[in-house]
């Protein structure tokens, strides 16, 4: 297709009868022909640079929006990404960076995001059931998977192209990206006891989610080799409430034989627990050790200091919505697995 105009450009366009902006708005004012401003505004590369920036700036400026239902007539795709956001505080600022990640990744695509908040109150399946039957999107990113998750399940029978943040136990391949949860607890017990302890505790999240299996299965690990004591936080998941984490670190450490190493395996739950341990009278550092999974910059004011292992969910938000985009397009599950290592800097 041609890029030649067939008027000068920034001439006044008509708009559609309800007011709207239209292609063919774009077009008059333009001089383009309106494929041309349509291949422009899905960034077709063999458009020039100047005419795509052209062509977009415009479109912003009179406030050209997309017909997605026509759009979705046209070509079968609503050109929409559903991330279905569980509003939980296990780790600080983690929707907020995941969000970030994924804008990255679909910049310069026709894909927008579309953001599902889900409450702990509800079955998880409930957004995924709404986006298959309203067609409401051409892919689904989630997280917090289990090792049976019914979302991947139905979501591989329907033929939704999808990416979890979180593996699962299921026999079949699919899309995810996923974090070292047992490597984490591993390297944050063995330097507790490097460091002296001969107690040690973790924190857990309820026994559904299957990165908890892995965090137990890392800490375990260590422990054996070792040979100290551990025990799991009593009274409390990593989805408590931050008092009740508080709380609880409090009434544990006032008992007997209480723990000398903490690991914390979020840095929102970290906070909760290190406030505990001053409200119990110990000291971090002397009486008391912590390692914590740090997802937030923010964590690295605190004070005392702790020591962290990184995780980057950033990234993770950033690759989860590469790989769904691999996967519209047609790529195999198999082919689109990442986990991330901890970063060890201690």
């Amino acid at each position: 297709m041609s890029e030649t105009r067939s008027r000068p450009p920034r001439g006044t366009g008509k708009v559609a009868p309800d007011g709207k902006p239209t292609l063919r708005t774009i077009a008059q004012m333009t001089g383009f022909a309106t494929t041309t401003i349509s291949r422009a505004l899905n960034n077709a590369p063999e458009l020039s640079v100047e005419t795509r920036e052209l062509v977009q700036k415009i479109a912003a400026e009179v406030g050209y929006v997309r017909d997605r239902t026509a759009l979705r007539l046209k070509t079968g795709r609503t050109h929409v990404i559903s991330l279905v956001l569980d509003p939980h505080d296990e780790i600080l600022g983690f929707g907020k960076s995941m969000v970030s990640g994924l804008i990255d990744a679909i910049a310069g695509t026709p894909y927008h995001l579309v953001i599902t908040p889900i409450s702990p109150r509800r079955d998880p399946l409930d957004p995924i059931l709404y986006i298959l039957r309203n067609k409401a999107a051409d892919g689904v990113i989630f997280s917090r998977t289990e090792p049976d998750d019914a979302r991947v399940k139905l979501l591989t029978e329907e033929g939704l192209a999808f990416v979890s943040h979180g593996r699962t136990e299921l026999p079949s391949p699919h899309p995810y990206v996923d974090y070292d949860n047992e490597a984490f607890a591993y390297h944050a017990a063995r330097r507790l006891v490097e460091k002296g302890a001969r107690r040690l505790s973790i924190i857990l999240p309820p026994d559904r989610f299957n990165f908890g299996r892995h965090l137990k299965k890392g800490f375990e690990r260590a422990v054996a080799e070792t040979g100290v004591g551990h025990e799991y936080l009593p009274r409390v998941s990593l989805d408590a409430p931050a008092e009740d984490i508080r709380a609880a670190t409090v009434v544990r450490l006032n008992e007997p034989n209480p723990p000398d190493g903490l690991i914390c395996t979020g840095d929102a739950a970290a906070l909760a627990i290190m406030a505990g341990i001053a409200d119990s009278g110990r000291i971090i550092g002397r009486d008391v050790d912590v390692v914590v999974k740090q997802t937030s910059g923010v964590f690295s004011l605190v004070r005392p200091k702790v020591d962290a292992i990184y995780e980057d969910t950033a990234l993770a938000g950033r690759q989860m919505g590469e790989l769904l985009l691999r996967r519209i397009a047609g790529e195999a599950p198999e082919n689109l697995q990442i986990v991330h290592q901890p970063e060890i800097n201690f």
